[in-house]
């Protein structure tokens, strides 16, 4: 079983730094740190551990500016490092040397240094990761692996250095604004870059020397000081499909002496490419779609909308396989209605939704961005359309969540027209990034199709309804049970009848909350345990502790 360790300075039982938890984790253990700032450096020699952003991502900060050492240094074993925000000053914010290296929705940033260098055989893979400063982005010598949908910026120096054989992977990828070259690849490198965005750069967008062999496939090489990409004497390898504008001339620069062969890409072409690209550039996960399906399954109830989403998934993998026969596909949107009452389930299936268009290419991230009216609509004409493009952008290459969103139509509240504003602007947002996020506005059945209503083209950037109908009895007694299972709580003989009896008498109007009544009974059957327990004049035993019974059920329904 996998060991879980709190960090939190402020919780009774938690560890208070993060050096603490991992002198006592053992190996395969989980470390989950509450938010917070952590002025810390850490080592991990040999270790198998995983540093988790208890919060959501970015919440975490490790600041190692003042320790005079790498952030996070990682010498063999098997490191994860996931949701975090790393600072460094004269050191790599991490460090990794052999092993395996893998961060996921982190954030890095260094002084005079690399944010990343990953060194002697270590095996990095990187996914989301965002680097927003030092003299390097990302160093990678001697080492391989995969950096997948990640932005490199503002570094003083090189954006990514591959060099010493190494031969990652680097896709959809964005570098920009790297103060000399975007990419430098040297001696005997043999990088494959896929799809990457690379601009601003001081100098060329991609440098390629000392006999080095990369593949360069479909990048987009724009708006830099120097050649596009620069390919040096005695350097072989592929570049294809690549565009370069608004660079030096030529947009790719062949030396004499180098057997690069180039295949320059259609002059109306422009490839899909950086870390915000669409249309499936990273391919399906088949595993992880099957995996996410089941997962939907797994839930309770919700047949008709389970079948729904099947169907969705099923068009946009038979729509894959007839881009990839060469036959024509028509524009898809991914905007969903959810309706019904609260807690059935929208919220849930909203997230399984997002995480099921990245598993099958569609959008390169499932972030899950979850807003309502006060989060979209502003205090005066024109800070609504600001607050609403804000928020979109944020949401960008994931789901956009709008609960209760009925709330944004003139009839929901004061300040109607302020909603209206941002109804209109989504509108058109909704239009112009069709490919790149899905939006979901849920809420009650009614109110939403007056919510339809208020902007002439709003149902139609919609392909589909999905109606979440309310749990029966029988429904809602499981979910108290899965509930209970899940904190290790059972229910002692009788007590399901009670409960079938309880849902099927209780009244059922439009403030039923579903699945939060069924959470919010469980609760309240702890609390009259918890009373019975302590009246017993004794220590409960295991059992005791552990079973609810039908005495619980009438004491918390008074």
């Amino acid at each position: 079983m996998v060991r879980m360790l709190t960090v939190s300075p402020d919780r009774a039982g938690a560890c208070p730094t993060i050096t603490d938890a991992l002198e006592i984790a053992p190996d395969g253990a989980v470390v989950q740190i509450e938010p917070g700032v952590y002025a810390e450096s850490l080592r991990l020699d040999g270790r198998r551990v995983r540093l988790v952003a208890a919060g959501e991502a970015g919440s975490v900060t490790v600041d190692g500016r003042a320790t005079g050492r790498p952030t996070v240094a990682c010498t063999g074993g098997e490191t994860v490092l996931q949701g975090l925000v790393l600072r460094s000053a004269d050191y790599p914010a991490v460090d990794a040397a052999g092993g395996q290296l893998r961060m996921e929705k982190c954030e890095v940033s260094a002084g005079y240094a690399a944010a990343v260098s990953v060194r002697d055989g270590a095996r990095l893979e990187a996914v989301e990761v965002t680097v927003t400063g030092g003299q390097h982005g990302l160093v990678v010598s001697d080492a391989g692996g995969t950096v997948e949908q990640c932005e490199i910026r503002d570094v003083t120096d090189d954006g990514i250095i591959v060099r010493l054989g190494a031969d990652p992977t680097i896709r959809n990828c964005t570098v920009a604004n790297a103060g000399f070259r975007g990419v430098y690849v040297y001696q005997a490198a043999r990088p494959t870059i896929e799809r990457c965005d690379i601009s601003g750069t001081g100098d060329a967008g991609i440098v390629v020397a000392l006999q080095s062999g990369p593949t360069i496939v479909d990048c987009w090489v724009h708006d830099t000081r120097g050649v596009g990409i620069d390919l040096g004497r005695g350097c072989g390898g592929t570049v294809e499909g690549c565009r370069t504008e608004q660079t030096a001339t030529p947009g790719i620069r062949v030396a004499e002496g180098a057997t690069t062969v180039v295949r320059e890409a259609e002059p109306s072409a422009r490839p899909k490419a950086g870390a915000t690209a669409s249309g499936g550039a990273v391919g399906q996960d088949d595993h992880k779609v099957e995996e996410l399906l089941a997962d939907l399954d797994s839930m309770i109830g919700l047949a008709g909308v389970k079948a729904e989403v099947r169907s969705l998934i099923d068009e946009i993998q038979v729509n894959d396989w007839r881009r990839s026969a060469g036959l024509s596909v028509g524009a898809v949107s991914h905007h969903l209605i959810f309706t019904g009452a609260p807690g059935t389930g929208k919220t849930t299936v909203a997230r399984l939704y997002g995480q099921l268009l990245k598993a099958l290419g569609v959008l390169p991230n499932g972030q899950f961005r979850e807003v309502s009216r006060r989060d979209l609509v502003g205090q005066y004409i024109g800070h609504t359309a600001e607050k609403t493009s804000s928020v979109f952008t944020e949401a960008l290459g994931g789901v956009l969540f709008i609960d209760e969103a009925y709330t944004l139509s003139r009839a929901g509240g004061a300040g109607g027209d302020f909603g209206q504003e941002a109804i209109d602007t989504l509108v058109k947002l909704m239009e112009d990034h069709r490919d790149q996020v899905a939006v979901i506005v849920a809420g009650y059945t009614t109110e939403m199709a007056a919510f339809l209503d208020a902007n002439s083209g709003l149902a139609s950037r919609f392909a589909k309804t999905l109606e979440f109908e309310n749990y029966s009895p029988l429904q809602l007694v499981d979910i108290v049970n899965r509930i209970a299972r899940n904190d290790e709580y059972l229910l002692a003989d009788g007590l399901e009848d009670g409960l079938l009896e309880w849902f099927g008498q209780i009244d059922r109007d439009q403030n039923f909350g579903n699945a939060r009544e069924a959470r919010k009974l469980l609760e309240g059957m702890r609390k009259a345990q918890s009373g019975r327990l302590r009246a017993l004049g004794r220590m409960p035993s295991r059992d005791d502790l552990r079973t609810l019974v039908l005495d619980d059920l009438l004491v918390a329904t008074r």
